[in-house]
């Protein structure tokens, strides 16, 4: 179960196997909290020798991950984790190095930080008919500063990156399937047993099996950190542009960060600024 205070439960399944739900009402929005609670987290499956798959998933059936809370943008630490960077960097880039596969099960709204977060997983399945994806950042005067921009182009391809990016829409789960966004649309019906078999698969295998491949395979795919942490950089200081502001006031008027129609459709309300 959670515990109070707490954004995310974790079910042991076995020794080798966890699921871990994400919950943060009133949208599941991620803020400096939940990067905590992350970096706690990832300790524990650095150290974990048994350990060899975990299931990100969410208790809201409309929002695995909203996008960012900017709200509490002047609480974010800056304090580096233990890779040496930011702690947004420190998390998606010790994801895809920790010897334990990471999958995002996606279902519902994953926007911003939340695709981000899905594309920084080693794999992400999501319901075709639930998941939507999204980077809207340019559609509200900003740029995407949590490694869209670094691992967009690695899945998908440059020109469909720009697509995405620039033209700040959200994205039905086929779609992601088809550019390679995603791993697999799955029919919601057989989400939930398809997510279970397929890490009880990997929970079997050899642990230094899997953990090898994943390594070797990283020399390759993963992106840079350093580049990431440029987009981070050129995220804080898009906040002073001009136009921005404005545009943040009208999304706090449209309903930013509640349970609001611009939130559920939020590709469609970008162009209506």
């Amino acid at each position: 179960m959670t515990q109070p205070g707490k954004q995310f439960s974790i079910d042991r399944r076995n020794e080798a196997y966890w699921r871990v739900t994400f919950s943060n009402p009133p949208i599941n929005m991620l803020d400096p909290d939940t990067i905590k609670e992350l970096q706690a987290l990832l300790v524990q499956m650095e150290t974990d020798e048994a350990l060899k798959v975990v299931v990100f998933d969410s208790a809201d059936p409309d929002f695995f991950i909203a996008h960012y809370d900017i709200s509490r943008g002047k609480d974010a630490s800056r304090e580096p984790g233990p890779s040496g960077y930011a702690p947004w960097i420190d998390v998606t880039h010790r994801l895809g190095s920790v010897p334990v596969l990471s999958i995002a099960a996606v279902r519902g709204r994953a926007r911003g930080v939340g695709s981000e977060f899905a594309l920084a997983c080693d794999l992400c399945f999501a319901s075709l008919e639930k998941a939507v994806f999204g980077q809207p950042e340019v559609g509200a005067g900003l740029i995407p500063g949590g490694g869209a921009l670094e691992r967009l182009p690695l899945a998908v391809g440059r020109k469909r990156a720009l697509e995405i990016v620039l033209g700040a829409d959200d994205f039905d789960a086929a779609t992601a399937e088809r550019y390679g966004w995603i791993n697999r649309a799955v029919p919601d019906a057989q989400f939930d047993v398809f997510i279970e078999q397929f890490a009880q698969r990997i929970a079997r295998f050899e642990r230094n099996a899997l953990r090898s491949c994943k390594e070797l395979i990283n020399r390759t795919t993963l992106a840079s950190a350093e580049h990431q942490n440029e987009s981070a950089l050129a995220f804080k200081g898009a906040f002073a542009w001009p136009g921005t502001q404005r545009i943040a006031a009208a999304l706090m008027q449209q309903g930013l960060g509640t349970r609001s129609e611009l939130e559920l459709d939020f590709g469609k309300y970008l162009t209506k600024l």
